[in-house]
């Protein structure tokens, strides 16, 4: 056999086994190929391993007792949009509904006990989803408060404290601050707008567009037109997961570990140490309370504290 005989069997040989391992290797969708696109079996060639469908919009929704007037087709479809987007970015929305089995029943009866219907809990959830985390503007905490505006509403905001990252008292702050942008608009739903918005910046719409207070009536800036329409998207989604496919056992849910609480009144010079004192590290204190920034504690004035202690056997990371 000559030599470029020999070449040419080579490159046969070499071409049949490329095709063979392409042809194990090639996805179901590459059948595609055979029939492309314009032809006439181009539709039946596609066999996909995944489906993407339209979500059927609810017969009636409503936010803390409002209605949503979904008949109209612009709020229909500014609700559709969320829900589509909120559902098919599908890590998120799963990491929201393990978090929620952990924080609702936190949040829940403060809600409760600080006046506010149950469903600014998904405001939360719009806000920070439901971590202690930290917005491009400066908005700290689940509630996402500015320092300016928790300042106003008396929380502790420094280089050592800022309360904005306390669960509890930061609810309390939202509380107040969404009962009088209610009693401003008289109504629930604007209230939650203005959260985002400011209670300004809607007045000053209302009166610019000469409109009734009812926020699916005035045009907003988009961030502020998305904002509740995202809120009752989450609620939407959370109030009924499986249906919208996220698909979950109870141990894949996050649970709160159980803790105490020690009250502090005079400064700590040393917070690791005082983390030690209860056989923790100076991170699982922080995890519990993220609201102490430092290493020290100052408190010159003898202000209350509690500290939240996690009861033992949760953690393995004990100092010794």
């Amino acid at each position: 056999m000559s030599f470029l005989s020999k070449i040419g069997l080579g490159a046969i040989l070499f071409v049949i086994s490329g095709l063979s391992i392409n042809a194990v290797q090639e996805p179901k969708t590459d059948k595609a190929v055979q029939n492309p696109p314009g032809s006439e079996k181009f539709e039946e060639s596609l066999v996909n391993d995944y489906n993407v469908y339209a979500l059927p919009t609810p017969e009636y929704l409503e936010f803390a007792g409002e209605p949503v007037p979904l008949n109209e087709p612009d709020i229909r479809e500014r609700f559709d949009r969320e829900l589509l987007v909120n559902t098919y970015w599908q890590s998120n929305g799963l990491l929201i509904i393990k978090r929620a089995n952990k924080y609702f029943p936190i949040i829940e009866p403060m809600l409760k006990k600080y006046g506010l219907p149950d469903d600014f809990k998904y405001l939360a959830v719009a806000e920070s989803g439901l971590m202690n985390n930290r917005s491009p503007a400066g908005a700290a905490g689940f509630w996402h408060f500015l320092s300016s505006t928790g300042r106003e509403y008396g929380l502790e905001i420094n280089d050592y404290v800022d309360e904005r990252y306390n669960l509890e008292l930061a609810t309390k702050v939202a509380a107040e601050y969404l009962k009088k942008s209610k009693e401003r608009f008289g109504s629930w739903t604007l209230a939650a707008a203005a959260y985002n918005a400011g209670n300004y910046g809607v007045s000053k719409q209302i009166d610019r567009q000469k409109a009734e207070n009812d926020y699916y009536d005035i045009l907003l800036n988009d961030e502020t037109s998305r904002y509740v329409f995202r809120i009752l998207a989450f609620k939407t989604i959370l109030s009924n997961p499986k249906k919208y496919g996220f698909n979950f056992r109870e141990q894949d849910l996050y649970h709160q570990v159980p803790t105490f609480k020690v009250k502090v009144d005079t400064a700590i010079t040393d917070i690791p140490d005082f983390a030690h004192k209860y056989d923790i590290s100076y991170k699982v204190l922080k995890i519990h309370n993220p609201w102490l920034r430092e290493t020290y504690l100052k408190n010159a004035s003898g202000k209350e504290y509690f500290i939240e202690i996690p009861k033992k056997g949760y953690y393995d990371t004990t100092t010794k």
